[in-house]
């Protein structure tokens, strides 16, 4: 008699543990990469001390009920880059980019892009979006309609 309370223990002890870990591992995926931010007088901003990791970090700007996501990273030279999460190729596969060491590398066709090439004069085709950006002591500052002039991708 107690090595069957003894195994509905141990059995409903095994199902509470899983459901746990899914309630928890679905919490976290739903998060997604993405940090929301929101724009203040036209700009949104972001804190240069977010990048000193060297890795892209990935923001969504709520405009109008359109979503538009793009990242910021410091580049190995020191400057920051930021562009927009989608490209002129593949922007329609809503897969956008991913870090892959010192390169972002579309989630889409694979093709890779050096961070610190990313900007003004690195567009069209695969080439992550240009979103350009102020630098302002430890901010970052990027104009609304900058952001905007990107929400056809998304």
């Amino acid at each position: 008699m107690t090595t069957n309370r003894t195994k509905q223990v141990v059995w409903a002890g095994i199902l509470t543990v899983a459901l746990l870990i899914g309630a928890v591992s679905g919490y976290c995926f739903s998060l997604g990469k993405y940090e929301k931010i929101k724009a203040n007088g036209g700009v949104a901003t972001i804190p240069v001390a977010k990048l000193a990791d060297g890795k892209a970090h990935f923001y969504k700007l709520e405009d109008g009920g359109k979503e538009i996501a793009f990242f910021a990273v410091k580049a190995s030279d020191g400057s920051i880059r930021t562009a927009f999460d989608a490209c002129d190729a593949c922007y329609k596969s809503k897969k956008g980019y991913e870090q892959q060491g010192d390169k972002l590398n579309c989630k889409n066709c694979n093709q890779k892009f050096a961070i610190n090439r990313l900007g003004p004069n690195a567009t069209g085709g695969c080439n992550p979006g240009y979103l350009p950006h102020q630098l302002n002591g430890g901010t970052i500052s990027l104009n609304l309609n900058d952001l905007r002039g990107g929400a056809r991708y998304f």
